[in-house]
């Protein structure tokens, strides 16, 4: 089949785009507002984009009932800085509860019964639970400007500048056990896929 993504004529019951850039990787993005309250949200749209400075980003839409910035989205620009926590297999339902379109003033992260702890160079909060914490400064938008009216993404981007890793996630040759920390990744619709031992192959480069 083919169709164009701006007439969505696919004749299909649900738009099949977010299914077919899969999987993506989920940024767990922890943020703290002017007034010290933390916030706590999953995207979907995140990747790293380099490593030499390592930075990452992620995008972030209007609010689902008005024309508002996402709250992370506000305290990243406001603040210059933000938390990504690599969501896993055992902090999934934790990780859908903090996705809930709610006030700016909730803390999701005390909603999903996690545990903030302090971040050793940025002011937002860490997820204790998670064993990946990505500390990063605010780097730049970019503004990718949508269809429909209220309809626009900003692309944020942060260096990273401190990393924490959970030492039981690394093996005794210095690797990261990816098969242990068993990260999840989107896929399209409500589905969701987890990497495990029994997914993961090893491929050398050619050459």
């Amino acid at each position: 089949m083919f169709y164009e993504p701006k007439n969505q004529n696919h004749g299909l019951p649900k738009n099949p785009f977010n299914s077919l850039v899969i999987p993506r990787p989920i940024g767990w993005i922890s943020s703290i507002d002017s007034d010290g309250v933390f916030n706590l949200a999953p995207y979907s749209f995140f990747n790293a984009v380099c490593y030499r400075p390592p930075t990452v980003m992620f995008s972030a839409g209007a609010s689902s009932t008005d024309d508002r910035n996402k709250d992370t989205a506000r305290n990243v620009e406001t603040t210059g800085e933000f938390v990504c926590n690599l969501a896993i297999w055992e902090l999934r339902e934790q990780m859908s509860l903090s996705s809930a379109t709610l006030p700016p003033e909730t803390d999701e992260i005390a909603l999903a019964d996690l545990t903030p702890v302090g971040s050793t160079l940025v002011k937002a909060p860490r997820i204790a639970e998670a064993p990946v914490q990505l500390e990063c400064k605010y780097v730049k938008t970019t503004l990718i400007t949508g269809w429909d009216h209220g309809d626009g993404y900003k692309v944020i981007f942060g260096e990273v500048i401190g990393v924490h890793i959970d030492d039981a996630m690394i093996t005794e040759g210095g690797l990261i056990d990816v098969a242990k920390m068993m990260p999840i990744g989107r896929l399209g619709y409500n589905d969701y896929a987890r990497v495990d031992a029994d997914s993961i192959f090893t491929m050398a480069r050619p050459g």
